[in-house]
């Protein structure tokens, strides 16, 4: 587990140098990091928009977001990757929004009994992705176990499938304001508990 915390924190550390030297525009700085992150962001972003051609174009345009803005990038924004797949998810979202009728978001709801179906899903996107350790993987899962039925789903649906809130709200069959609310407090929960382990 120490050797998989410690890979973490290297691998941490080699993005941050390398957005910080894409901030002062420094082109090999930058092939680096697209040689480094760009097989995870693409694997998010395909299953996220579900077509290839629509994961190249937001992968695109999630990188050259990345090297006009690295100079934005700070720690307190999170982790380097955290920081990136804001970006693509950011980027996918558009994408969806702009092309709504020809993407299919297909099934976004498992229908698991026990409510395990937004935990598998993250479970699933950090193992396909690699861009969580096993140790942060395991702690992921252990907080995601914490949050109530609906802050977990609607957590899988907004950051695995890249569902709008709406669209939430549609499938959850809640209101839109309960769903943010969902998400928000999720998202603190998950925070304070990840800090925390």
């Amino acid at each position: 587990m120490a050797a998989s915390t410690a890979e973490s924190e290297d691998r941490n550390r080699r993005l941050t140098d390398l957005l910080h030297a894409t901030a002062q525009g420094r082109q090999a700085a930058f092939q680096e990091l697209y040689r480094l992150v760009s097989p995870q962001l693409f694997a998010v972003l395909l299953r996220i928009l579900k077509r290839r051609d629509l994961a190249e174009e937001a992968l695109q345009d999630a990188l050259l977001s990345v090297w006009r803005n690295a100079a934005s990038y700070t720690a307190e924004k999170g982790a380097p990757m955290t920081w990136l797949l804001s970006i693509c998810r950011y980027r996918a979202l558009d994408s969806l929004r702009r092309r709504r009728r020809e993407v299919s978001l297909g099934p976004i709801l498992d229908q698991a009994e026990d409510g395990q179906d937004a935990l598998s899903g993250l479970a699933g996107e950090t193992a396909e992705t690699n861009f969580l350790s096993k140790a942060e993987e395991r702690a992921l899962e252990d907080c995601m176990q914490r949050l109530n039925d609906g802050q977990r789903r609607s957590i899988r649906l907004a950051y695995v499938d890249g569902c709008t809130h709406e669209e939430i709200a549609a499938s959850l069959k809640s209101p839109v304001g309960t769903v943010k609310s969902w998400v928000r407090r999720g998202l603190e929960s998950l925070k304070r508990c990840l800090e925390a382990a």
